[in-house]
C-alpha cells in the first residue's frame, strides 16, 4: 500500500472524556492534532453512559480538523489507526446504523449484582482461566447481557443478526468503513474471548446468554480491515491499526520485549507489562490480556487497572471547584510540604486491581482543622501514585521480574511533582518520553506497520526518545506513609451494603 506520496498516519484516539485525532510523520512526531470533549451521563449512582452518536460525531470532526491543520492531501495519508476506551459497550441496529440504547461505559457498575450471582454460582475461576480476566462489571459481557435484557425485542433481533455489538473500536470502524470487526486486544476485554483459542468462547456465550450473531469478527491489531467510505472524511483511506488504549500505549512506548512495562495516567491508571507470546496467569488478581497480534504472532501482557486516576483531579476541578484548570493542581499541591496526614482513596467507582472491590467508595481520612484545599489536592495526586505502586508490587510478584525502569505517559505524566513521588514510591527510574501521547502514537505505529509505512518493530523502537528521567530520592517516611495508605484503603472497602 505504501507509495512515494505517503508522508503521514492519522491516529484516532477515542477516550473516555474526549475524542482526539493526531497526524504523525515518519519520525513519529505529531504534526497536527484536534481534540473535543463530549458529555458524561450519570443517570443513577454508579451508572455511567455515553451517547455513541456523539462519540462518532466528535471523532469524525476532530479527524477532519486535524487533517485540515496538517495541510496534507488525501494521498499523503498512508492509513488510519484507531485506539479507544476499552470495555465500553455499544449495541446498534445494522439496518439503521442507530444505537438502540446509550453506550454503557467501562466505569459503570450497574451489573455488579449479575457478576456476584455468577461468582456465587462458582463460575469465577473458569472465567478467569478462559479469559485471563477477573469477573467484574468493568468488562463488556454483563453490560451487553443487560442491554439485551432491557431493550425491547433486543434478544430476538440480536439472534437474527440485525443487531451489532461492539466496543468503541468496532463502532468507529463501522461508521468509517461499514465493516463489523474488532481486534484481539479489544476482544480480550469482553469476558467472552478465549485467550488460548483466540476466538469467542462458546461456553461463555452460553453462560452470559449472548448470541454469536451479534459479535464482531476478530482481526489482528495491524493490517487493513477496510477503507473510509463515510460522509465528512476523505474516501479510500485504509484503516490498518486497531488496539485498545492501554495496549496501544504499551506499543507506542516501544515495550515490545518481555519484561518492559509502562503506566498510563489518564482517567484511570493502567500499568501493563509485556509478558511475551504466552499468557501468564496472575496469582495477585491482575489481568492477563492480549497486548497485540501482528501477522501470526500474538503477544500478551499483565495489566493492573486503577479506575480513578487523573479523574480525581477532574473531580476536584468540576465537583469541588478547587481550581479552574487541571494544570493548576501542581502549584496548589506544591504549596504545602506534605498532605498533613490526609489520605484520599478515590474509589468513586469501586476499587480495581489488586482489590477488585465494586462496593468500595471514595474515602477522605486524617483531616484536622488545619487541613486546607492544598493538603487535599496533594493527597489526590499522591493517591494516583499509591495506587500505581500497589499495582507494581502485584505485577513484579507475578512476573518475578525486577523492573529497571517504568515508562510513563498520559495527561498526568506531565506533572513533575506526581512523577517524582511515583518514582520515590516505586524505587526505579520513571521515564517520560518525548511524545507523551503514546496511546495515539501506538495506534499510528500499528497502522503504519499494516501498510508498510514503517518496516518493522525495530524501526519503531528506534523512534522512541526519552524526554525526562526521574530518579528516586531516599525518604525514610515512605514506609510509614504506605502503611497509612493501606489503612485508608481498608476503610474505603465494602462500603456499599
Amino acid at each position: 500500500m505504501q507509495t512515494g506520496t505517503n508522508t503521514a498516519i492519522l491516529a484516532l484516539d477515542q477516550g473516555t472524556t474526549s475524542s482526539r485525532a493526531m497526524v504523525f510523520d515518519r519520525a513519529g512526531i505529531c504534526r497536527a492534532s484536534a481534540q473535543q470533549e463530549f458529555r458524561q451521563i450519570f443517570p443513577q449512582p454508579g451508572w455511567v453512559e455515553h451517547d455513541a452518536l456523539e462519540i462518532w460525531a466528535t471523532q469524525r470532526d476532530v479527524a477532519r480538523a486535524a487533517l485540515k491543520r496538517s495541510e496534507l492531501t488525501t494521498p499523503e495519508i498512508a492509513a488510519i489507526g484507531i485506539t479507544n476506551q476499552r470495555e465500553t459497550t455499544v449495541l446498534w441496529d445494522r439496518q439503521t446504523g442507530q444505537p438502540v440504547a446509550p453506550a454503557i461505559v467501562w466505569q459503570d457498575r450497574r451489573t455488579a449484582g449479575h457478576c456476584q450471582l455468577l461468582r456465587d454460582a462458582g463460575h469465577a475461576d473458569d472465567i478467569q482461566l478462559r479469559t485471563g480476566l477477573v469477573l467484574d462489571a468493568y468488562f463488556s459481557a454483563t453490560k451487553l447481557a443487560w442491554l439485551l435484557d432491557i431493550v425491547a425485542d433486543a434478544r430476538s433481533a440480536a439472534a437474527s443478526g440485525r443487531l451489532a455489538f461492539g466496543t468503541i473500536d468496532s463502532w468507529l470502524i463501522w461508521q468509517l468503513t461499514g465493516e463489523h470487526v474488532t481486534d484481539v486486544s479489544n476482544a480480550s476485554r469482553t469476558l467472552l474471548f478465549n485467550l488460548h483459542t483466540l476466538d469467542w468462547d462458546d461456553a461463555l456465550l452460553t453462560l452470559f446468554n449472548i448470541p454469536r450473531a451479534v459479535l464482531p469478527r476478530v482481526v489482528a491489531s495491524s493490517g487493513i480491515v477496510g477503507v473510509t467510505r463515510c460522509e465528512g472524511l476523505p474516501l479510500g483511506i485504509p484503516v490498518a491499526g486497531i488496539a485498545g488504549d492501554q495496549q496501544a500505549a504499551l506499543f507506542g512506548q516501544a515495550c515490545h520485549q518481555p519484561g518492559m512495562a509502562k503506566n498510563t495516567y489518564g482517567t484511570g491508571c493502567f500499568m501493563l507489562m509485556n509478558t511475551g507470546t504466552q499468557p501468564m496467569t496472575s496469582q495477585n488478581r491482575l489481568l492477563t490480556t492480549v497486548a497485540w497480534r501482528i501477522g501470526d504472532e500474538t503477544q500478551y501482557a499483565l495489566e493492573g487497572s486503577v479506575f480513578i486516576g487523573g479523574a480525581v483531579v477532574q473531580w476536584l476541578r468540576d465537583g469541588l471547584g478547587f481550581f479552574k484548570s487541571a494544570a493548576e493542581i501542581e502549584a496548589l499541591a506544591s504549596s504545602v510540604p506534605d498532605t498533613g496526614g490526609v489520605y484520599l482513596v478515590p474509589a468513586f467507582a469501586g476499587l480495581g486491581a489488586p482489590h477488585w472491590d465494586p462496593d468500595a467508595r471514595g474515602t477522605l481520612v486524617g483531616m484536622t482543622r488545619g487541613t486546607t484545599r492544598a493538603h487535599i489536592a496533594r493527597a489526590a495526586l499522591e493517591s494516583i501514585a499509591f495506587q500505581s505502586a500497589d499495582l507494581l508490587d502485584a505485577m513484579t510478584a507475578d512476573a518475578n521480574i525486577r523492573l529497571t525502569e517504568m515508562r510513563v505517559d498520559g495527561g498526568a505524566s506531565v506533572n513533575d511533582m506526581l512523577m517524582q513521588f511515583q518514582c520515590d514510591l516505586l524505587g526505579v527510574p520513571v521515564v517520560r518520553p518525548a511524545v507523551t501521547e503514546t496511546t495515539a502514537l501506538g495506534a499510528a505505529f500499528l497502522a503504519g506497520l499494516g501498510v508498510g509505512f514503517w518496516k518493522d518493530r525495530e524501526e519503531i523502537a528506534s523512534l522512541w526518545k526519552a524526554a525526562k528521567r526521574f530518579t528516586s530520592q531516599p525518604d525514610a517516611s515512605l514506609a510509614n506513609r504506605r502503611t497509612q495508605w493501606r489503612r485508608a484503603v481498608e476503610r474505603s472497602r465494602h462500603w456499599v451494603a
